[in-house]
């Protein structure tokens, strides 16, 4: 993919300095931090805040006092005391306990991909679904309503929407979910949910903060990871020496390293980590005031040639660990690693169980989501070749002469022995030299067989040729 006229704007920012004043919708002029080593530094200092109500933040959109979405546009130690109380099921082993579920939710999806037409909208049938139907489960919403909520969703990070529309929008999800904590508080379940009702009961959390903290939740825990799904998909097939290397490793460090290497590539997050400083700070020879905005340009900060070498190159073999797309600091995304889990499972599964898994339309036909603060694409129409023996890569391979037992829908059906594959392949050459001998030859050849035309050898051209014995299927 070509490097985004946007990303090209901010690499001349980036180029003249580490900071540099712009100018916002309200004529205020805060600091556009550019590089990496600035924004990991001041996102880190504790001069800064990240209080959306303080004057002198720099917000995108007018600000409404009831806007204020849960702890994450706060400072301690309020911050602190309510992300406390939704880390638990973020932490990193309780995450990884989730991989068995998540897989199976991964290969369910691919596998009604496969049983279905072509081509498919990737975004509809395996991109969205995918995180919504993991957040939905740890939360306790029912997926049923994922409508409603993934419209709303996009109502609310859409940059052209106005101020009504966007509070509209947050106060039904906020309806929504004060009224799953209803059914919550009378019969609890083991979910998210029901645990901040606990919280609700012993008065540490009111209704309202408990209810934004949902609406933050399920909006963080699907569209974030959704874009990164279809978007990392559509830069690997962009890319088909760094896909090649993802779907045919074995080494699951590769498949970390490749995830993060993406998260770097692409940060989807478009809107910047933004504050206000509480103290004067000197940062890069250059004096910020008490009062002063800051937006610190993550996506380019990404690409700071200082930190990562060749950064427009994708290298999924770069160690990128240190990239600032979950930001930095004490407000850095809490369900960073639930967002990790779920991109090594779809990038590890995906294109080993579809291997010729391609772009059903010209590049220049993609739709990319330019109007909101999380980028991405409104769709990725794809289609792929089914080969046989090679349709369903994830399958383990079968030891030499034992039987293949289960058909997985859209897996070509495979001979059920090796030995029995060579018989049958002697059997069928016997049957057609006897049908020939016993039929008389018509003179001058005519009805004699002759190979198709344009055809060729089944595969050819393609990085699988030489693999099967049968004809494509398309």
């Amino acid at each position: 993919m070509n490097v985004p006229s946007g990303v090209l704007a901010l690499r001349a920012k980036q180029q003249e300095g580490p900071l540099a004043r712009v100018r916002l919708w309200d004529g205020s002029t805060p600091w556009l931090v550019t590089r990496y080593a600035e924004q990991r530094a001041l996102l880190a200092d504790p001069r800064v805040s990240a209080d959306i109500s303080r004057p002198g933040y720099p917000s995108s959109a007018p600000v409404n006092g009831s806007s204020t979405v849960s702890f994450i546009l706060m400072d301690d130690p309020e911050h602190a005391r309510l992300r406390r109380m939704v880390t638990a099921p973020f932490a990193i082993k309780r995450v990884e306990a989730l991989r068995p579920a998540v897989q199976k939710i991964v290969d369910e999806l691919i596998d009604d991909m496969l049983a279905g037409p072509k081509p498919v909208d990737l975004v509809e049938a395996f991109a969205l679904p995918v995180p919504s139907l993991v957040i939905c489960e740890l939360l306790g919403v029912p997926y049923s309503d994922h409508d409603f909520f993934q419209d709303n969703s996009k109502t609310i990070i859409k940059r052209d929407a106005s101020p009504e529309q966007r509070m509209a929008a947050l106060g039904h999800l906020a309806g929504y979910l004060d009224n799953l904590l209803d059914e919550k508080l009378a019969s609890p379940g083991d979910d998210m949910l029901s645990r901040l009702t606990e919280r609700i009961k012993t008065g540490e959390l009111s209704r309202r903060e408990a209810a934004q903290m949902g609406v933050l939740l399920l909006i963080a825990g699907h569209e974030t990871t959704a874009n990164m799904i279809a978007l990392g998909t559509l830069a690997l097939l962009e890319n088909p020496d760094q896909l090649a290397l993802l779907r045919d490793t074995d080494d699951e460090k590769l498949v970390v390293s490749a995830v993060e290497e993406l998260l770097r590539y692409l940060h989807i997050t478009h809107n910047g980590r933004r504050r206000v400083a509480l103290e004067d700070i000197e940062i890069a020879g250059q004096l910020i005031r008490a009062g002063e905005g800051l937006i610190m340009a993550n996506d380019i900060g990404n690409r700071d040639p200082d930190a990562f070498p060749d950064p427009d190159r994708l290298d999924i073999r770069r160690d990128a660990r240190h990239h600032v797309a979950f930001g930095f600091g004490v407000h850095q995304c809490l369900g960073q690693p639930l967002a990790r889990l779920e991109l090594q499972i779809v990038y590890s599964t995906l294109y080993r169980r579809i291997p010729t898994l391609r772009l059903a339309t010209d590049l220049e036909q993609i739709p990319f989501k330019h109007d909101g603060s999380v980028y991405g694409v409104y769709e990725l129409p794809v289609t792929w070749w089914l080969f046989p023996r090679t349709a369903d890569r994830q399958r383990p391979r079968q030891p030499r002469g034992s039987h293949e037992s289960d058909h997985r829908p859209g897996q070509v059906r495979r001979f059920r022995t090796v030995r029995g594959r060579r018989r049958g392949r002697v059997r069928s050459a016997r049957r057609g030299r006897h049908r020939r001998a016993a039929q008389p030859r018509p003179a001058g050849g005519a009805g004699r067989r002759r190979p198709a035309r344009g055809g060729g050898l089944p595969g050819a051209g393609h990085p699988h040729r030489g693999v099967t014995s049968g004809p494509i299927q398309s």
